[in-house]
């Protein structure tokens, strides 16, 4: 196949050359947004969202509060109504939920559920095995190993309402790696934990994205944990920017999002 020219940089012009089949792949993988709206009645929540999420890189969607940051991904995953398209490999993202695994926020989990940590961890497996089958010897290895890649093994038989907020925020990172999904979405998974927890959680991260993995995770922080990100969605109900770290944390990015009301964020970024 004839590889085909073309600038990665419009200020240097600087070229590089790819194959087209290099160009459809990198296409097929991506998660491609095309005008994704929300309305909720008369309040319009997202506006018209357009971005490319690419797998091996660690994705971070930020802005302020209200700015349709977890609206945007329970859009993508057909959790709200909303317009527009998400596709993945060519087909609508909702027609392939087997190929995603989802954490909400602890805030809308039920931790009052009569559930051990085994069993929510297990819950990972039941799209693998299906509904009211037993579960195979490999979905029982893959659990015990997403438990011990989180550290919480020996917290198996612990009921899940009797952990800390950052045991069980990784309790939940397990269950999304016992899924063994392509695409992995985590809304606000640093809220109200520990400092040894979010280093295993950006740990695992980064893993995932290494091996290919699409890692896609709403924030908040514009402290020096943005530093791990690869790209950012600047988002404020519709995206301000969106890229390289170090291309969407300008100045003027974040005072249009922020309205202002930014006063300091890492210069690392």
């Amino acid at each position: 196949m004839k590889p085909v020219k073309f600038s990665t940089n419009r200020n240097s012009q600087v070229e590089r050359i790819i194959t087209l089949s290099d160009r459809q792949t990198l296409a097929d993988t991506s998660i491609n947004i095309s005008h994704l709206g929300v309305h909720y009645r008369t309040q319009e929540a997202l506006s018209d969202v357009n971005c490319t999420i690419k797998p091996g890189r660690l994705t971070g969607i930020f802005g302020p509060n209200g700015a349709g940051k977890s609206t945007m991904v329970k859009a993508m995953l057909g959790l709200v109504p909303s317009s527009g398209r998400v596709l993945y490999q060519g087909k609508a993202l909702t027609e392939q939920l087997e190929k995603i695994a989802y954490v909400p926020q602890r805030s809308q989990i039920d931790w009052t559920y009569p559930a051990t940590v085994w069993d929510v961890v297990m819950m990972g497996r039941v799209k693998k095995t299906g509904w009211l089958r037993n579960f195979s010897g490999v979905s029982r290895r893959i659990a015990k190993a997403a438990l011990e890649r989180v550290g919480m093994n020996e917290y198996r038989n612990r009921p899940i309402g009797q952990l800390s907020g950052g045991q069980q925020q990784r309790v939940f990172l397990a269950r999304a790696l016992a899924q063994e999904a392509d695409i992995f979405c985590f809304d606000e998974p640093f809220v109200g934990i520990d400092q040894k927890t979010q280093t295993v959680i950006f740990e695992v991260f980064q893993e995932l994205a290494a091996s290919g993995k699409i890692v896609l995770v709403v924030n908040h922080d514009l402290g020096a944990s943005i530093t791990y990100f690869d790209d950012l969605i600047l988002l404020n109900r519709q995206v301000i920017a969106t890229g390289f770290r170090k291309q969407v944390l300008t100045e003027e990015n974040l005072h249009r999002a922020y309205e202002g009301k930014v006063m300091f964020f890492s210069e690392a970024a």
